[in-house]
């Protein structure tokens, strides 16, 4: 019989959807891709110096645009923005906060200058967290998420495991399907 604790099926959820559903869709990314501009006035990830938006986080030589407050309507977002923002946003801040990585942040994260960089944090990242949930055990996921999480301190770490996992499909599915509409638009214009 397989393992059907509640941390076992939490995993299970993100996990069958990265190895079915997204991670080999994410293969084979090209720069061309990840920095494509598929809207006018899109965020993305910049060299030091060349970004359009209020703010460029990033503490090596690109850096990610954003601001605060966010526009309303907020601006178009790359796979490179989207990438960036699930590695650190939603993977390595979570990782820093309750599983031991370094801290970091949108300020001080050193984003990927290739697709493959990108790619390659995101595949750390993913294993760090999972382990992480895995080590919570039944136990963990019951204790509070604590200061980490604002307004969500109180909350079971279940309900970030859960948040992350949405953010997770959400934002990887996302960048799919970017990646399928500049094939067809590319296609298409050639």
């Amino acid at each position: 019989m397989t393992d059907q604790t509640w941390n076992h099926l939490l995993r299970d959820q993100i996990d069958w959807h990265w190895t079915n559903q997204l991670r080999d869709r994410l293969g084979g990314l090209t720069d061309d891709e990840y920095f494509w501009e598929p809207a006018p006035d899109c965020w993305n990830v910049r060299k030091r110096g060349t970004g359009p938006a209020p703010i460029q986080g990033g503490s090596g030589a690109m850096t990610i645009d954003f601001a605060f407050p966010e526009p309303d309507p907020p601006p178009f977002t790359t796979i490179a923005w989207r990438l960036g923002h699930v590695v650190v946003g939603v993977l390595a801040m979570r990782n820093a906060a309750h599983f031991g990585r370094a801290p970091t942040d949108y300020n001080s994260f050193c984003y990927a200058a290739t697709a493959a960089e990108a790619l390659a944090q995101l595949d750390v990242e993913y294993a760090t967290w999972q382990a992480g949930v895995e080590s919570l055990g039944e136990t963990g996921l019951a204790r509070p998420c604590g200061d980490a999480e604002g307004p969500y301190a109180e909350s079971p770490l279940a309900r970030l495991v859960l948040h992350i996992n949405r953010e997770l499909i959400h934002h990887l599915s996302e960048v799919c399907l970017l990646r399928d509409l500049y094939l067809h638009t590319r296609r298409e214009a050639s």
